[in-house]
């Protein structure tokens, strides 16, 4: 602005807030990333998914032969330790595949309400066995709200987190565990994560090791991904631990500064259900008798569990898909006892066999057998009023529990 004689004498302007332009810019940018990680880790997950399904049938092909084999094998035999050692790279196989399963969508498949301080005690007191040179300090509330959740899955996730620990601290270190009951709302929901306002039991997992910086945090969770050297991980068990968190309805955050070690927080929902007693398992294969409809799209496993249920004592009806499975128990429903039903079958699919068989007899007892988890299309078959599930590679003694499970029952 000028004076009458046109010399400046001061100025004027139009001042203009945008911080609600660029806070809206900053939560729409935020949102955006959010829902892509999201989209990423799904889409990858179906994919793993797959992998794992065909990978366990070629495993059940395996474990179903060496199982046949040790029958009339004894301890003492030159053949029994070679055959061990195959069932139990088997066994490696099939926890691989778990990992894998455990990143995929609905990787839970044995849910039930849990005490995480008697669970996560006794991963902690497992793992610290091995582990001499890492100094626990454990920290339980009482009181600890119980949570709905499969305990293998769960023991997985934290085994996954310690082993991850002990190696961000490779000359030893302290490793600090805790439980604590706490509330979430929908302004905790920071991650790809939707988040249930609720009750939620938290379980914190913190190291005194080298930590991580933020584009390594950025990507800790996606499968094969892994900063250490060839052959001393397969980057899968983060993913896992992601997958099965977030399966069961959970949230898993890391904070990490290097230098100054990680953290990372589980957080579950607290269920008002019952815990339950588990019954004793003597180990043994129990044998039986009558008529059983095997149904395997997959030759090579339909065979081999064809071997398997009639070295049990039972007599076996083979179908290799769905139609063939229909007529075949049309003519002969009065005497099977039990349909064991492969889920993911081309054609007529698990679902709509399962539908048939039931309207045909509304009485009649089905196993379901799958290379998945129980999850999705396998938890609709048991509301559905399947009578069990199977996860595949089974053994002998394994199949022969969950067949006689289903006769005896009333």
């Amino acid at each position: 602005m000028r004076d009458q004689n046109g010399k400046p004498s001061g100025f004027r302007g139009i001042m203009r807030d945008v911080s609600n332009r660029l806070q809206a810019e900053e939560e729409r940018e935020r949102l955006t990333t959010q829902i892509q990680q999201s989209q990423k880790m799904e889409a990858i997950g179906t994919l793993a998914g797959g992998i794992a399904h065909d990978f366990n049938n070629l495993l059940m092909g395996i474990q179903g032969n060496v199982s046949l084999i040790l029958l009339d094998k004894e301890k003492g035999q030159r053949e029994y330790e070679y055959l061990k050692n195959i069932e139990n790279l088997v066994l490696r196989g099939s926890e691989l595949t778990r990992q894998i399963l455990g990143f995929a969508r609905g990787g839970k498949y044995r849910v039930k309400p849990t005490n995480l301080n008697l669970l996560v005690g006794k991963t902690a007191e497992m793992f610290s066995r091995t582990k001499r040179e890492i100094r626990m300090h454990q920290t339980y509330q009482p009181d600890l709200w119980s949570v709905d959740v499969d305990r293998g899955q769960i023991e997985q996730v934290l085994l996954n987190l310690f082993v991850n620990a002990w190696q961000a601290m490779p000359e030893g270190g302290d490793l600090y565990i805790a439980t604590e009951n706490c509330a979430l709302s929908a302004k905790d929901q920071d991650g790809p994560f939707d988040i249930v306002p609720g009750k939620y039991v938290r379980v914190s997992v913190t190291d005194t090791g080298i930590g991580m910086g933020k584009n390594i945090q950025d990507r800790i969770f996606e499968p094969f991904f892994t900063t250490k050297e060839v052959g001393r991980g397969t980057g899968l068990g983060l993913a896992s631990a992601y997958g099965i968190v977030k399966n069961h309805n959970g949230i898993i955050k890391v904070y990490s500064e290097v230098g100054h070690g990680t953290t990372f927080r589980i957080y579950l929902p607290a269920t008002s259900k019952p815990l339950q007693r588990e019954p004793p398992n003597d180990g043994r294969v129990m044998r039986g008798s009558g008529t059983i409809l095997l149904v395997d799209d997959e030759p090579a496993v339909a065979a081999v569990g064809k071997d398997m249920v009639e070295k049990l004592g039972y007599q076996v009806l083979l179908a290799t898909g769905g139609e063939q499975a229909i007529s075949i128990f049309r003519q002969h429903r009065k005497t099977i006892r039990l349909v064991i039903l492969d889920m993911i079958m081309p054609g007529m699919s698990g679902g709509e066999t399962y539908g048939r068989i039931k309207a045909l007899d509304p009485e009649a007892r089905v196993l379901l057998a799958s290379g998945y988890s129980l999850n999705g299309q396998a938890a609709e078959f048991m509301k559905r009023g399947c009578n069990g599930f199977i996860q595949k590679p089974f053994n002998l003694r394994i199949l022969s529990q969950k067949i006689r499970t289903i006769l005896d029952a009333p």
